[in-house]
C-alpha cells in the first residue's frame, strides 16, 4: 500500500493493444488459478445439512481414517520402538587385555590385585551394557527413550536406555560404586580411563528399516462400505462419521477417474464456461457502455475487480486459507458504482460471483447471499455524496448478510437452534473490511487518475483553501467562477454529461488568476495595468494565468481531472482582445499568433467543452449594454458558433445537437441571472 502511495501521482501508463485482448488475459488468468480437483461433483461439509438426494455407496471402498487419526496411531507405535546399537565385542577384548598385561608388567606392585579384580569385573560389565558416544546419549535422553536394542554378533537383545554410558560417565561409576574399605586415591592412580573406549554405536540403517515397518503395518482404513449400502439422505447434517466416509468416497472417486485425458476436458470445460461469462461481460459494456468498452484505463480497472475476487476465491477454496463470507466480495460493487454508475457495478458484481459461485461449497447460497449484497449497494449508493455513505452501505450489507443466512437457514433446516452462529463472526469480519472501501477509493484515484462523487463534493465547498483565497484575493474572479459554475453544470446535464464534474472544474478553472488579480477586468479598479504594457505583455500575462493556474493545482494535488480543465478552458484560442487590438494597430504588419494564443490543448470531453462554452458567454454577458431575450441570444450564438469556427470543439465528443441544447441553457439561465427588478413603491405619508 505504500508503494502505490509513493507512486499515486504517476500516470498509470496502458499499452497501446486493443482492448479485447485484456478479457482474453483476464479469462486466461482465471482459468489457470482455477481449482483442477472438480471430479467429485457433491460439496459437503461437516456439521452442514446434506443438499443433495440419497447417495448410495456404487461399490465396496474401504472408510479412511482421519489425519488425526493415523497420527496418533503413529505416535502410540512409535512409544514402542527401540532404537538399535552394535556392540563391538573387539573393543571389550582388546582393553581387558591391555589391563591386564600393565598390571602384569607394573613395577612395585603399587595398584592391589583387589583393586584389579575390582576394575576388570567392572569394565567387563560396562563394555557389556554399553559405552556410547555423548553425542548418542544426549540424543537417548532427549528422546526420552527407555528401552534399546543391543546387537551383539548378529543377535539383538533388549537393554535399559539409562544403562548405556559415556566414557567419562563409565569412569564416574566405577570411581563413586567401589566396595567399602577400597581407597579412592588408590583407584584414581590405576588409570581406570586408559582402558574405557566407545564400543556401542547407532545403527542407523537398522532403527530406520524397523521404524518403517512399523508404520507400514498401520491400516490406513477402519472398515468398508459395502455396494449400495445408504450413506446420507437429503437433510441430514453431516456428523463425522457421514463425513469420513464422504471424504473416502470423494479420495477414490478423484484418484479413479484421473488422467491427461479427463484433465484435458475439464480444462475444456473451465475455458469455455469462464470464456463465456467474460464474453457477455464484453457485450454488455459494448452494447451499453461503449465508452467504457473503449478505453483501456476503464477497462483494465473493470476487468483487475472481477479478476482480484476470483483469484482470492480460487486460492481461499484451494488452500482452505478462510470462510469465502469473509471476503468483502461487495467492495467492489461499491468502487465501480463510486466512479462509473450503478448499472455497470451491479453488472460487474454479478460477474464475478457467478465467476467465484463454481468454485465455492454451498453455489446457490453464495450466489443468492452476493447478488443480494450488489443489489443493497445499487441502492444504498445510488446518489453518492457523502463518505458517510460508504459506512452505511458496509451496515447495510452485513444486515442483509445476516438476514438472508438466517431465513435460508430456517427454511433448509426448520430449527433455529441449528443455526451455524459462526457464520454472523464472518459477517461481521467482512462488514470491517468493507469499511476499507473509504480508504480504497482514495488509492484507485490515485492510481488510475479517477474522481468520484464524493470528491467532487468535497472540492466543491467554497471554504476549501484555494476558493477561499480565490474569493478573498480575485473576488471578481470568484463571483465569475460561482456564475460559470452554474451555467456548466446546468448545460452538462442537458447534455449527458456529469454535472458535478463540470460545476467542480468550472469553479477552479480561473484559480491562475490568483497572482496577478489586477490585470484582470473583472478584479480592476480605478487603474489600470495594462496601460503601462504593451499588448504582448498584457497578452503573455493573460495567457499565463493558464500555466499559473496548473502550478497552483498541481501544488495542491488536486486530480487530474480538475486540472484538465484548467488546461482546456480556453483550449488553443487566443486572447482575442489584445490580438484584435494589435492586429488594428498595425493593419499591414505580420502577427506573431504564438504570442497571443493560448498553449491548449482543446477540450476532449464534454465536460471540458461545457466549462469553456460556458466561461466565454459568462464573460461576454458582462459587457452587453442591456439584457433582452434578443441580446442574450445573440451573443450565446454568437460566441460558441465562433469557438466552433476555430476550430476549439473538433476533439470534443459534443454533437450539433448537444450544441443546440447547450445554447438553449445558457439563454434561459443568463435570462434568470439578468431578469429586470421591479421598483419597489414608496409610501405616502400624510401631512
Amino acid at each position: 500500500m505504500l508503494l502505490i502511495y509513493i507512486f499515486a501521482p504517476m500516470k498509470v501508463k496502458l499499452f497501446n493493444i486493443n482492448t479485447s485482448v485484456f478479457y482474453i488475459i483476464a479469462a486466461v488468468i482465471i482459468g489457470c488459478f482455477f481449482p483442477r480437483e472438480g471430479t467429485f461433483r457433491y460439496q459437503f461439509f461437516e456439521g452442514k445439512p446434506w443438499h443433495y438426494g440419497l447417495l448410495t455407496a456404487p461399490n465396496d471402498f474401504p472408510v479412511y481414517k482421519t489425519d488425526g487419526e493415523i497420527q496418533t496411531e503413529k505416535d502410540s507405535v512409535l512409544r514402542l520402538f527401540e532404537p538399535y546399537y552394535r556392540i563391538d565385542p573387539t573393543v571389550e577384548t582388546a582393553q581387558v587385555g591391555k589391563m591386564r598385561q600393565d598390571y602384569a608388567t607394573a613395577s612395585g606392585g603399587k595398584v592391589p590385585s583387589s583393586y584389579m579384580l575390582y576394575i576388570e569385573r567392572e569394565i567387563i560389565r560396562l563394555y557389556q551394557k554399553g559405552i556410547v558416544s555423548p553425542q548418542d546419549a544426549e540424543r537417548l535422553r532427549k528422546d526420552g527413550q527407555e528401552h534399546i536394542k543391543l546387537v551383539e554378533n548378529n543377535v539383538s537383545r533388549t537393554g535399559n536406555a539409562e544403562d548405556l554410558l559415556t566414557v567419562r560417565e563409565a569412569y564416574e561409576h566405577i570411581l563413586n560404586n567401589s566396595p567399602q574399605g577400597m581407597d579412592r586415591a588408590v583407584l584414581q592412580s590405576s588409570n581406570v580411563n586408559n582402558y574405557l573406549t566407545e564400543n556401542a554405536t547407532y545403527d542407523k540403517s537398522t532403527s530406520d528399516k524397523v521404524e518403517e515397518e512399523m508404520l507400514n503395518s498401520i491400516s490406513v482404513a477402519n472398515g468398508m462400505v459395502q455396494a449400495g449400502e445408504r450413506i446420507v439422505d437429503r437433510g441430514e447434517i453431516v456428523d463425522a462419521e457421514i463425513y469420513n466416509v464422504l471424504r473416502s468416497l470423494k479420495s477414490i472417486h478423484e484418484s479413479r477417474s484421473g488422467g491427461a485425458k479427463v484433465q484435458s476436458l475439464q480444462m475444456i470445460g473451465v475455458a469455455l464456461l469462464i470464456g463465456g461469462i467474460i464474453f457477455c461481460f464484453w457485450l454488455f459494456l459494448w452494447s451499453f457502455r461503449p465508452e467504457i468498452c473503449r478505453s483501456r484505463k476503464h477497462t483494465i480497472f473493470l476487468l483487475l475487480c472481477i479478476l482480484t475476487g476470483c483469484v482470492l476465491t480460487e486460492l481461499c477454496v484451494s488452500l482452505s486459507l478462510f470462510n469465502v463470507y469473509i471476503m468483502p466480495y461487495a467492495i467492489v460493487p461499491i468502487v465501480v458504482c463510486t466512479f462509473f454508475d450503478s448499472r455497470t457495478a451491479l453488472f460487474t458484481h454479478l460477474v464475478m460471483v457467478l465467476i467465484c459461485s463454481i468454485m465455492v461449497p454451498f453455489p446457490h447460497e453464495f450466489l443468492l447471499m452476493q447478488t443480494l449484497a450488489g443489489m443493497v449497494v445499487n441502492y444504498v449508493l445510488v446518489d453518492l455524496s457523502e463518505r458517510s455513505q460508504l459506512i452505511r452501505c458496509a451496515l447495510y450489507i452485513f444486515l442483509s448478510y445476516a438476514l438472508c443466512y438466517t431465513c435460508l437457514a430456517v427454511y433448509q433446516l426448520g430449527d433455529f437452534y441449528k443455526l451455524n452462529w459462526v457464520m454472523y463472526f464472518y459477517f461481521a469480519i467482512n462488514f470491517v473490511l468493507l469499511m476499507f472501501a473509504y480508504l480504497l477509493v482514495y488509492i484507485l484515484e490515485k492510481v488510475f487518475g479517477y474522481i468520484s462523487a464524493i470528491t467532487l463534493v468535497e472540492l466543491s465547498n467554497i471554504n476549501n483553501p484555494i476558493l477561499k483565497k480565490l474569493s478573498e484575493t480575485a473576488p471578481g474572479t470568484f463571483q465569475h467562477s460561482l456564475q460559470v459554475s452554474i451555467l456548466a453544470s446546468e448545460a452538462a446535464a442537458g447534455v449527458g454529461a456529469n454535472a458535478a464534474l463540470a460545476r467542480t472544474g468550472a469553479l477552479y478553472h480561473d484559480i491562475g488568476k490568483i497572482p496577478n488579480p489586477a490585470f484582470f477586468t473583472e478584479n480592476r479598479r480605478a487603474v489600470n495595468p495594462h496601460d503601462q504594457l504593451t499588448l504582448e505583455q498584457s497578452a503573455r500575462i493573460i495567457i499565463n494565468h493558464v500555466s499559473e493556474g496548473i502550478k497552483i493545482a498541481e501544488k495542491a494535488r488536486l486530480p487530474e481531472a480538475i486540472v484538465s480543465f484548467i488546461r482546456t478552458h480556453h483550449g488553443s484560442g487566443k486572447a482575442k482582445y489584445f490580438y484584435n487590438s494589435y492586429k488594428n494597430l498595425h493593419p499591414d504588419g505580420e502577427v506573431d499568433d504564438a504570442a497571443f494564443t493560448y498553449p491548449g490543448p482543446d477540450p476532449f470531453t464534454k465536460e471540458m467543452a461545457v466549462v469553456m462554452m460556458a466561461d466565454s458567454v459568462e464573460a461576454a454577458s458582462r459587457s452587453l449594454a442591456e439584457y433582452t431575450d434578443e441580446s442574450i441570444s445573440r451573443l450565446v450564438n454568437k460566441i460558441i458558433d465562433g469557438q466552433i469556427a476555430d476550430g476549439l470543439m473538433k476533439h470534443s465528443p459534443l454533437t450539433f445537437a448537444d450544441i443546440e441544447t447547450g445554447k438553449r441553457v445558457f439563454i434561459d439561465k443568463l435570462k434568470t441571472m439578468y431578469h429586470t427588478r421591479i421598483s419597489y413603491p414608496e409610501i405616502i405619508r400624510k401631512e
